[in-house]
């Protein structure tokens, strides 16, 4: 292969979306760290002048021809990059390039590197405190202690990535799932501490739509990588309710009552189905090398 096509060792993938005032500025600073790598912007149907932008400044550009989604885009992103490491960063200003190599420091130990913002980054109360909560919730179905669940700023092996994209939805929540389809699977996960900036531009996050959006991806993912999770506490709680109802009635009438019987069936059909939903999920996961 010559000099002139040989491949770069590193894919710097910039998801943009009407990002024109921060990508060229992105887009240099990683040119003068590391000039050897690809800085890969997949345009998901910008309104303003992000694509020629990009192009401008040096980059390849992969366009969708219409907005479809964060997500979305990190799917096109791994399907085309050229890099056999990939770094996914947000195209907003808020990742600082110099970390890149941090988070290099550690491709060959683990599986995916995560930049994890501490409480000196400049952040928005409301959306720390939703992380504070995703990161609990989600080290409890994974028994893994998640430190940044939302971070857009990772490295992955193209190859392990690639794995995973027919996992990955289309929108803003593609951090959370790889995370958890990569803990599912038994591979590494490594977290850097990071300070990121405020971004520039407008957010493309709304709090109450993402919000609630968020809340119902993380529960649904939560039953998806592991069910009984989620299903045994509300099994048990069922059950608990149905003996401590039993007592009560036992104890002023003598007698089972119909509601006591109800309830703990309800927590045996529950537990039930949590298991046929491990099942399920195993299953999901034997699609992976």
């Amino acid at each position: 292969m010559s000099e002139n096509n040989k491949k770069p060792p590193v894919t710097i993938l910039l998801p943009a979306y009407n990002e024109e005032q921060s990508i060229a500025a992105t887009i240099k600073s990683i040119q003068q760290l590391h000039p050897d790598f690809e800085i890969l912007v997949i345009d998901d149907g910008s309104t303003d002048n992000t694509m020629q932008e990009a192009l401008n400044a040096g980059a390849n550009v992969w366009p969708h021809p219409y907005n479809i989604g964060n997500g979305a885009a990190i799917k096109t992103g791994l399907r085309v990059a050229s890099g056999e490491w990939i770094i996914m960063m947000d195209a907003d200003g808020q990742h600082n390039p110099k970390d890149i190599k941090r988070l290099l420091e550690y491709k060959d130990r683990y599986d995916m590197v995560v930049g994890a913002r501490t409480k000196n980054s400049e952040t928005r109360l409301h959306r720390d405190l939703a992380n504070t909560v995703y990161n609990w919730f989600a080290s409890y179905i994974t028994k893994f202690k998640v430190e940044d669940l939302t971070s857009g700023f990772r490295l992955v092996n193209n190859n392990t990535a690639k794995q995973f994209i027919y996992l990955l939805p289309n929108t803003f929540s593609y951090p959370t799932t790889i995370t958890m389809a990569y803990l599912r699977s038994g591979k590494s996960i490594k977290y850097v501490p990071i300070e990121t900036a405020a971004r520039i531009g407008k957010s493309k996050i709304k709090l109450m739509q993402d919000g609630s959006r968020f809340f119902l991806i993380i529960t649904k993912i939560a039953t998806l990588y592991s069910p009984l999770r989620i299903f045994l506490p509300v099994s048990i709680l069922f059950f608990l309710t149905g003996i401590t109802y039993y007592v009560y009635t036992y104890i002023q009438s003598h007698r089972f009552s119909n509601m006591s019987a109800v309830l703990i069936t309800t927590s045996v059909i529950i537990f039930m189905m949590g298991l046929v939903s491990e099942q399920i999920t195993q299953l999901r996961y034997d699609r992976t090398k």
